[in-house]
């Protein structure tokens, strides 16, 4: 397997009981062997996804003390603007060659929450960037809740299972800009080898490669969607719900070759958390002789915040 798979989501929302139980089984298959897939027929739009990259890159190019404006001290980069350098992956020092923007959940007034998430960070200097924002955000959190459905089924749960946890969920929308490399980085990428935190991370094609993804064989493959599919992975939550069953892949952004460094990469993932209070807990059907319970019990809270303190933006 040189590529992650594609799957088509139009089987899973078909009327059709063998095309639903296709993608069931494709999308389980590719989560157990390599954790990625690429998914086509999702909810986004392309007038959507054009706009939102228009306004981002909108965003990134206003000075740097404009954009500072947007950076709250005390959130644990929970929302609004995340600086040069200031994340790490877990295990590293060297700040990421990046600087990026947080949108997060507006819950329904029905949410009955036992958390208070922060109010989203309005963007003064661009009209329409909160607006497209949340809309690209609804479109992806819709997305994801279909492919949690899929997943349900072939882990052995009833469909819905995820649906409370994830809708009203503490997920984030990630717009990144990785300027140009001015120099010769002192051990610092893109983006660090690492695995992410929550359920399930959608990403809409970046502006230029990168993404590599770790196979089990330990060799790194690159992850080329098609233009108009999302790259979708499991995250550390999701692999620790179904005690290492789905799986959690190790990737990375790596630094472009030497002639392309005057080259800016935009990408925006979506980072599907569910809400704090889900338990985290071993899934029963995820047990067996074979595979005894490989994780204490957690909340999804407390996983996220031990992870934030790891990668720099939470302090302990």
């Amino acid at each position: 397997m040189n590529n992650i798979p594609s799957v088509d989501l139009a089987d899973f929302l078909s009327e059709d009981p063998k095309r639903k139980e296709k993608f069931v089984n494709e999308i389980g298959k590719a989560y157990e062997e390599i954790g990625f897939v690429a998914l086509k027929n999702h909810f986004l739009d392309e007038d959507l996804v054009e706009k939102l990259y228009k306004d981002v890159k909108s965003f990134f190019d206003l000075p740097l003390e404009t954009k500072k404006k947007y950076e709250l001290e005390g959130l644990a980069g929970q929302r609004g603007y995340i600086s040069f350098g200031k994340e790490h992956a877990k295990g590293k020092k060297e700040g990421d060659l990046k600087e990026f923007w947080h949108f997060g959940q507006e819950p329904s007034e029905d949410a009955n929450l036992i958390e208070e998430y922060p109010a989203n960070v309005q963007v003064e200097e661009l009209e329409d960037f909160n607006k497209t924002g949340m809309e690209a955000y609804r479109m992806l959190e819709k997305t994801g809740i279909y492919v949690l459905r899929a997943l349900a089924i072939y882990i052995g749960l009833e469909e819905h299972y995820f649906d409370h946890w994830a809708s009203n969920g503490n997920s984030i929308l990630r717009p990144i800009h990785y300027p140009p490399i001015q120099e010769e980085p002192k051990g610092a990428v893109r983006a660090g080898a690492h695995g992410d935190i929550n359920l399930i991370t959608l990403l809409m094609g970046a502006s230029t490669g990168g993404l590599q993804v770790l196979r089990k064989d330990g060799e790194w493959i690159d992850a080329i969607p098609q233009e108009d599919e999302l790259v979708i992975n499991v995250g550390d939550m999701l692999e620790r719900h179904t005690n290492n069953k789905l799986r959690s892949t190790i990737h990375r952004v790596t630094n472009p070759p030497k002639e392309e460094w005057g080259k800016p990469r935009y990408s925006i993932p979506f980072f599907m958390h569910p809400r704090s209070d889900m338990r985290l807990d071993c899934l029963e059907e995820c047990i067996d002789e074979d595979h005894p319970k490989q994780y204490e019990d957690i909340t999804a809270g407390e996983f996220l915040h031990q992870r934030l303190v790891e990668i720099g933006l939470a302090k302990k």
